[in-house]
């Protein structure tokens, strides 16, 4: 099993690693929440710095031998739980929390192990679990109905050709039903129409919908970030590493809106009343991406952003806005066959 553990490690490639470090100011000490810990790759680096305490979470049981290894070197300093981030506030007792981070979508532990059905190349299964979820992607190919299916990759997956593929999917799964990866790209390869321009496979977009669908990603993320600021302590800072566009509207706009620097809607709005509802200190808006030779060395970073924003000393007011504005994307996660 040791072995295994290792290899999982060496597959990992925590993203802009230094970036997310420098951030943090781990030197200064502190209590750090990784809620992505994967293959542990932050939670290692924070813990280099004596007098850091971490506390990691990940709903993928596969991770649970490297969080063991990790807690047999630092006993005092390192704690895990199996839970989904949207639970970070049920780790905290009385701690002060200082950074709570973020690292989301798949991971390349997920990725590389082709039995789990995330990759294209994969012949097994459709599972597309990243664990502690309610279905696979086999039960929503084969059990929601054309329009659920089109809405899913369309709006999820922001795939133009969604209903030629859902059509196709339906058209497929009469005649037998749809249990492998492969059989499901032959199908979407068949939907698309034909772009040699565009370089990204013809599964990617409807494969994140799924993905997405099946871990109800949206509504973690959206409750994640909620509970994360509930329970931060006034300076202290939530990162979020992001890979697609729905993810950093989400947290652009929680960051945005939630903070001391966002425009009032008119010049006559109370002052006061404002900055009663911020969650955050003046939020700059500015993106950290990859290096070029951190993406050299990690092609799937190419596509993540960074963002952070800062605690302010205002009392905890669920963001109801937030909430509302992302009403489609938590309904439809919502949904059933």
């Amino acid at each position: 099993m040791k072995n295994q553990t290792s290899s999982l490690e060496s597959s990992h490639f925590p993203v802009m690693l230094d970036e997310v470090v420098q951030i943090c100011s781990p030197g200064n000490g502190g209590v750090f929440i990784d809620c992505t810990f994967g293959g542990g790759g932050y939670s290692k680096r924070l813990l280099k710095f004596p007098k850091t305490n971490v506390i990691a979470l990940d709903r993928d049981k596969f991770t649970l031998n490297i969080a063991k290894d990790l807690k047999k070197k630092n006993q005092d300093r390192f704690s895990f739980y199996q839970k989904k981030f949207s639970e970070v506030d049920t780790v905290v007792s009385n701690q002060i929390i200082d950074v709570i981070i973020f690292d989301l979508g798949l991971s390349s532990i997920q990725l590389n192990n082709l039995n789990r059905g995330f990759s294209f190349k994969s012949k097994q299964k459709l599972d597309m679990s990243m664990g502690l979820s309610t279905m696979s992607a086999e039960d929503v190919i084969n059990n929601y109905s054309e329009q659920k299916l089109k809405l899913i990759i369309k709006i999820l997956g922001e795939e133009k050709d969604a209903s030629r593929i859902a059509k196709n999917i339906i058209k497929a799964r009469i005649i037998k039903k749809i249990t492998r990866v492969d059989e499901l790209v032959n199908i979407i390869e068949k939907s698309k129409r034909k772009n040699y321009a565009i370089k990204i496979n013809p599964s990617t977009k409807t494969f994140q919908a799924l993905r997405i669908f099946v871990n109800k990603e949206i509504t973690e993320l959206i409750k994640g970030i909620i509970n994360a600021t509930k329970v931060l302590k006034p300076g202290g800072k939530i990162l979020v590493v992001s890979f697609h566009s729905i993810e950093d509207r989400i947290v652009k706009y929680f960051f945005s809106n939630f903070s001391l620097s966002r425009p009032k809607p008119s010049r006559y709005f109370p002052e006061n009343e404002e900055n009663n509802n911020s969650l955050f200190e003046n939020y700059k808006n500015k993106i950290l991406k990859p290096s070029n030779l951190e993406i050299s060395k990690n092609p799937p970073s190419r596509s993540a952003k960074l963002r952070y924003a800062i605690r302010n000393k205002n009392k905890f007011i669920y963001p109801t806005e937030l909430v509302n504005k992302f009403k489609i994307y938590l309904d439809l996660e919502s949904t059933h066959a």
